[in-house]
């Protein structure tokens, strides 16, 4: 037992059933420390160290699975303060034609134009080891103006509303980055209108 638990430390704090056959922990005594708690199952062949530090374990199981995960929308805009809404499950972007990966998380999987899918891409760190995609603030606004009719007209103009409030935006700039997005400029640009 003591044996197992001292093999498991060399591992991340999130860890797949593949990364502890490597460290040379056998079948068994992987489930070992299941069943003393030393370890917890977050998804299927995936595990957290019960010593690692408080995160997400729904996004944390999405981002081993799919480095490409970006949150976005509303939990995008929630992050950066632009939004009290906060969804049920989280908005999650992937590149269109890409396959959402098996989670017992609830997600909001939304597809994005592979062309635009990096633009206003950043990351957001879950833990030590473990980041998740994240829009930035200004794309997560022309998000929300792009996908308007889907999810409401509010949370785009209240994001951007707010976003406006801020010392340092730009609206040029904002209308420069919302160029690339032909769906969003127009809107974007008749609500700016309107509100500056």
């Amino acid at each position: 037992m003591a044996d197992a638990e001292s093999r498991v430390l060399p591992l991340p704090a999130t860890f797949s059933y593949a990364d502890a056959r490597a460290a040379g922990l056998s079948k068994r005594a992987l489930y070992r420390l299941r069943d003393e708690g030393s370890i917890e199952v977050i998804g299927r062949g995936l595990y957290r160290r019960s010593d690692a530090a408080l995160a997400d374990l729904g996004l944390l199981s999405v981002a081993a699975r799919s480095p490409l995960a970006t949150l976005c929308l509303a939990t995008a805009l929630a992050r950066h303060g632009l939004s009290d809404a906060i969804p049920p499950a989280p908005d999650v972007a992937l590149p269109r034609g890409t396959r959402a990966p098996a989670t017992e998380a609830m997600i909001q999987w939304h597809f994005f134009a592979r062309d635009t899918f990096d633009i206003g891409r950043g990351v957001l760190a879950l833990d030590q080891e473990t980041v998740i995609g994240l829009y930035s603030a200004e794309r997560s606004i022309i998000d929300a103006f792009r996908t308007r009719g889907t999810e409401g007209h509010e949370l785009a103009n209240e994001a951007l509303r707010r976003w406006l409030r801020r010392p340092k935006s730009q609206p040029s700039e904002l209308l420069l980055l919302a160029h690339q997005f032909p769906r969003a400029e127009e809107p974007l640009r008749t609500s700016l209108e309107l509100l500056l």
